[in-house]
């Protein structure tokens, strides 16, 4: 083909095309976003929020790129919330009850046996929910999903035949909730994250707890428990959110796909959860642990426990917290 001015200029154009593309493409894949959780990869809601990245960086082409870091390597719980919202990290998952001391509505879904099924759980989750998007809102984040955790037991290396049982124990706490629990049956509470959970029955400084069967497994309580007690203590929700800066920064497209991973894994991690507590149940039976079911005289002593929790959490939380429970309750 013979150079004419022509030709030239149209090879020009096209070869600026070509590197805006390439230009264009490059800041697409430039978006990275940095992702905090304090569990376990074995953990289901891990594996979930694996999933969900991997959602992400599928709808959008890989234009979204999100690099997960587990178990506290890059933030430990206590730090997570405050990490999204300076913007160390894009996104976070935290356990929404840790965070009882900011907000009464963020420990409601801790009061023992308030919700005492997933169903239960579920639609109370769903009563909290405006709420805590709320609350979220003022201060720059954007909830995206909530899973729960299975239902908590009792850790003992002895039988609880009744709350007296407790009186006395260093009784591990990871919420307020379960930090007043302690207090009105008598045990001395003691605050101790997930994965400090071994060492801190090794040294003593704990000797009994309440946690879901997951925990246990996660914690490998065979090593320094004997006995399982299943109550259905509570079922805590972990909260996953992103910084409202970092999500509407997203070309429209992307914010659509991250908001349609949200919807993806919240439905597939509640059945996570309902999978996950006879898996981790039989896996605790298993490795050794013996599986003793509640007594009356220990359903009825926890009835009463959380019959006084109820209304106190209904206090703090002033005329909308009673709207929310009466609401909860007809429903």
């Amino acid at each position: 083909m013979a150079l004419t001015r022509r030709n030239l200029m149209a090879a020009g154009s096209a070869g600026a095309a070509t590197l805006a593309g390439l230009g264009q493409a490059r800041a697409q894949a430039a978006t990275r976003w940095q992702f905090a959780t304090p569990y376990a990869d074995t953990n289901f809601h891990t594996r979930n929020v694996k999933s969900f990245v991997e959602d992400i960086q599928k709808a959008t082409n890989g234009a979204l790129q999100v690099q997960l870091h587990t178990n506290g390597s890059l933030l430990p719980m206590a730090q997570i919330k405050r990490g999204v919202q300076q913007g160390q990290v894009q996104l976070g998952e935290i356990l929404i009850s840790a965070y009882g001391n900011e907000d009464p509505f963020f420990e409601l879904d801790g009061v023992p046996l308030l919700a005492p099924s997933f169903d239960a759980a579920v639609k109370l989750a769903a009563a909290a929910k405006p709420f805590i998007e709320a609350r979220f809102g003022r201060t720059g984040l954007a909830m995206l999903y909530n899973v729960p955790w299975p239902p908590g037991g009792f850790y003992s290396n002895a039988p609880i035949e009744n709350l007296d049982a407790l009186r006395g124990t260093r009784f591990r706490t990871f919420n307020t909730m379960t930090n007043r629990f302690a207090s009105l049956v008598g045990a001395n509470p003691t605050l101790v994250q997930a994965a400090e959970v071994p060492q801190a029955f090794a040294t003593g400084v704990i000797n009994a707890m309440v946690t879901s069967a997951a925990t246990g497994v996660d914690s490998q309580a065979w090593d320094y428990c004997k006995v399982f007690t299943p109550v259905n203590f509570s079922y805590t929700n972990n909260v996953v959110f992103v910084g409202r800066r970092a999500l509407e920064g997203l070309p429209a497209a992307q914010r659509g796909a991250v908001m349609e991973a949200a919807r993806a894994a919240q439905a597939r991690g509640l059945e996570m959860a309902r999978a996950s507590e006879k898996e981790a149940q039989d896996t605790l039976v298993a490795r050794g642990l013996k599986l003793e079911q509640p007594s009356q005289a220990l359903k009825d002593g926890l009835n009463r426990i959380s019959a006084t929790m109820t209304e106190e959490w209904a206090g703090k939380a002033g005329e909308d917290g009673r709207k929310l429970i009466e609401a909860y309750k007809a429903a």
